[in-house]
């Protein structure tokens, strides 16, 4: 669950559903996910007031717009990535982990363009974490596998 303008979204990880009950009016409105059954998980709110999800079984991220009531995705290159939490930053990229490919992935968002770089041993990723003090941004992750901190920190 996430709180923004004290709205308050629900990501249902055993459909395709994202929820959103206006904290004045008190209405639920239901969107749908392009992709069936996507079972959206582990949503957060960018600067922007967008709601960013994993698609864990949709193989994507997403974004919804609350002023356009949209949902955006972008479909993970690696198939059986199942993302398991996104995060946007301020530089315009989105960053994915996978809990089955070892992976991580970076969306620029205007271009729709990934970049996955896969990491050194098994991961199985829960959480990212940007540091987007400059462009491309840091990635921290947490290794569940190897009780490690893992930093992916793009050269170009």
């Amino acid at each position: 669950m996430l709180f923004r303008s004290n709205n308050l979204y629900l990501l249902d990880f055993s459909s395709s559903n994202i929820g959103r009950i206006d904290a004045k009016t008190k209405e639920l409105k239901v969107y749908v996910t392009p992709t069936p059954t996507s079972r959206p998980r582990r949503g957060r709110v960018d600067e922007q007031g967008r709601l960013w999800f994993a698609e864990y079984q949709g193989n994507a991220i997403g974004m919804f717009d609350p002023k356009t009531e949209k949902i955006s995705e972008w479909k993970v290159p690696t198939p059986w990535s199942a993302p398991y939490d996104v995060m946007a930053g301020k530089n315009g990229e989105a960053w994915t982990g996978s809990m089955l490919t070892d992976r991580v992935a970076r969306l620029d968002i205007a271009s729709g363009q990934y970049v996955e770089y896969p990491l050194p041993r098994s991961t199985n990723i829960r959480r990212v974490y940007v540091d987007d003090a400059k462009k491309p941004g840091t990635l921290w992750i947490g290794n569940n596998h190897g009780a490690s901190i893992v930093k992916v920190e793009p050269l170009e």
